[in-house]
């Protein structure tokens, strides 16, 4: 075999001299882009170049911060670096100057500190110490906006493909026995032991088998897939070659949508410094060990994340779920023996086989282990990206890491699991997020979205926009998806329009408890489950829609009325120059009145009013 160490500590030595140089880093992934950081990277290139300043210029992913777009980390020789938030082109010229040229970092415009050895800044919070990231733990993302996803070398300097040395080195079993130890469940939504996978697959008899990475990320708020591949690439290739070694297959397929096109890049870009470098391809490492990967880009049906279905859609056929059994293991690409994970799954093998199964098993809870990923979205103040060991709270989510709710507003309810999730309230925040847990409080793990709510949603519309979401998604392959979801949809539209009646409830919880029951994949088995959940726990807002008309949460605009309070209205008149359809009328310094038939309810007029005269009844 050959010696990566020999090729190792060149590539360490050049990562040190890079680090001992004064280096601003811009943070390029998807939503940094989004926030304009090319532009923001433009600008600094120019200063950096007009000013002829002595400073490496490098691009990283998003560290997980998204609410802090664009991102800016500077460091200096012998100090911590700083990450600023709300970097424009704009302020460029005052980063620049305060921290690289007086050498004081702008304190107003950052958001925290990498310290490591050196002695922290006054006034700007540590990484570890600060409110975003103190419950945190970085190991999938670990080189997520620390290192260049682009750089084969930032990889190996930071400990990457010396897993897949090691596991090159060991037995096939003894492979899987370490992952059985980590306890590592997949991390797709699933669950399913990664170890128990792996054995059977390896046990299965084929002449031909298959590693397949499940990259097709398709819940509304979710993007942590996304993230690992963007900031990680080379993380997830190591993984399914290790996957590939451990059950005796030489080809892996990475399944991702094509609304990825930086992921895609990146790992094309991956794939081909690998194969460079002898890590990928033939005789990988001098070990006889040979492996590929290509990438098949999907076309952005949600139905395609279930596995069946997945392998369908690689083999040019239909993307619609298969009847199991067989299951992959046995019969799955091309009816050959296939191992199927998600990206986060073997995105944590690398650090499994490095550390060993019991670091990992160390984290978590008793019957899950380690740390997930998840996407934090909604109505909160930080929304972005955060790894957790597995137990953490849904309080300690919102409160500490997300920001808690903004503008001041109640925490009303949290979305787990995406589309095919369940809607938990406020007496659940304390209940610990693992895979047990979330099912038997009716919602799931799924991939790691977490959108959270407040009072000003109505949870009868949530469900209605989710179901939305599955039935269009919904391949129509078997009649109690196809059709029941349809009916469920239907019922919620006549709800949330005011035509509601009393046998609604009951029919929607039949409906329910049927398609969980028969649907063919998991897409229809879960479907339910927004709707489900917000009955149990929402049920009022249901009772109030159908037996009141009204829509406690103000926000479903057939059961609304905008009303102008005559003892409040001065006849400023600047309401009447904000309705589009001309709806309210009056004389000036009179009390205004809005036609109910022509108002649209747009709620265009409220913000305008600065006398609060206009009201939602």
């Amino acid at each position: 075999m050959s010696n990566l160490k020999e090729m190792r500590s060149g590539i360490e030595e050049q990562y040190k001299a890079k680090l001992n140089r004064p280096r601003i880093v811009v943070g390029l992934g998807t939503c940094g882009i989004a926030a304009g950081g090319r532009k923001v990277m433009k600008a600094i290139q120019d200063e950096v170049a007009n000013r002829k300043l002595d400073v490496d210029v490098d691009f990283s992913s998003c560290i997980g911060m998204c609410f802090a777009e664009p991102v800016v980390e500077i460091a200096l020789p012998g100090t911590p670096s700083v990450i600023y938030g709300g970097v424009y082109p704009d302020n460029v010229n005052k980063l620049i100057e305060g921290h690289l040229i007086n050498k004081t970092p702008v304190t107003e415009m950052a958001e925290i500190q990498i310290a490591g050895e050196a002695k922290p800044y006054d006034g700007i919070p540590v990484m570890e110490k600060s409110g975003y990231y103190a419950k945190q733990v970085r190991s999938v993302t670990s080189r997520l906006g620390r290192t260049n996803p682009e750089s084969i070398g930032d990889y190996i300097a930071t400990g990457g493909y010396a897993a897949l040395e090691k596991a090159l080195a060991m037995d096939r079993q003894d492979i899987i026995n370490e992952v059985k130890k980590s306890g590592l469940r997949g991390r797709g939504g699933g669950g399913f032991p990664t170890g128990n996978k792996w054995q059977f697959v390896h046990d299965a008899v084929g002449d031909k088998k298959y590693i397949v990475c499940n990259a097709d990320e398709g819940d509304p708020g979710a993007f942590m897939d996304r993230s690992v591949l963007e900031g990680d690439p080379h993380a997830v290739l190591e993984g399914m070659m290790i996957a590939g070694y451990t059950i005796g297959a030489n080809e892996g397929v990475i399944y991702c949508r094509a609304e990825y096109p930086l992921a895609i890049k990146r790992l094309n870009l991956a794939i081909e410094e690998a194969e460079k470098m002898g890590l990928m391809g033939d005789n990988i490492l001098g070990s006889g060990f040979n492996f590929t990967v290509r990438i098949k880009a999907g076309a952005g049906a949600f139905v395609c994340g279930e596995e069946t279905a997945l392998l369908n859609s690689i083999e040019g056929q239909r993307g619609m779920p298969r009847v199991r059994p067989p299951f992959p293991a046995h019969k799955g690409l091309w009816q050959k023996p296939t191992c199927l994970n998600n990206v986060e799954t073997f995105a944590n093998i690398p650090f499994i086989i490095r550390n060993g199964g019991e670091w990992y098993a160390a984290m978590g809870t008793e019957k899950s282990k380690g740390s997930k990923v998840f996407c934090i979205t909604g109505k909160i103040n930080h929304t972005g990206l955060c790894e957790v060991p597995m137990g953490i709270t849904l309080r300690e989510i919102v409160e500490d890491i997300a920001g808690g709710i903004k503008d001041g507003k109640k925490f009303k309810a949290v979305q787990s699991g995406g589309p095919s999730g369940g809607c938990l309230p406020t007496e659940k925040l304390d209940l610990p997020v693992d895979y047990e847990s979330l099912t038997a409080a009716g919602a799931i793990m799924g991939s790691g979205g977490l959108v959270f709510m407040d009072e000003t949603t109505c949870m009868v519309d949530v469900a209605k926009f989710f179901l939305n979401f599955t039935q269009l998604e919904s391949c129509g392959k078997c009649t109690p998806c196809r059709e029941g979801t349809k009916r469920m949809l239907e019922t919620l539209i006549r709800i949330t329009e005011g035509a509601g009646v009393p046998e609604d409830i009951p029919k929607l919880e039949r409906l329910a408890t049927n398609i969980k029951a028969s649907a063919l994949c998991a897409l229809g088995q879960t479907a339910p489950n927004p709707v489900l959940t917000t009955l149990k726990y929402f049920r009022e807002e249901y009772e109030a829609h159908i037996m009141d008309r009204k829509c406690p949460a103000g926000a479903c605009a057939a059961l609304l009325n905008y009303t102008i309070l005559a003892d409040k209205c001065v006849g400023c008149g600047v309401c009447v120059k904000a309705c589009p359809v001309q709806a309210i009328s009056g004389e000036k310094k009179t009390a205004h009145v809005i036609n109910s038939s022509t108002c649209i309810k747009c709620g265009a007029c409220v913000p305008k009013c600065k006398f609060e005269a206009i009201v939602k009844a």
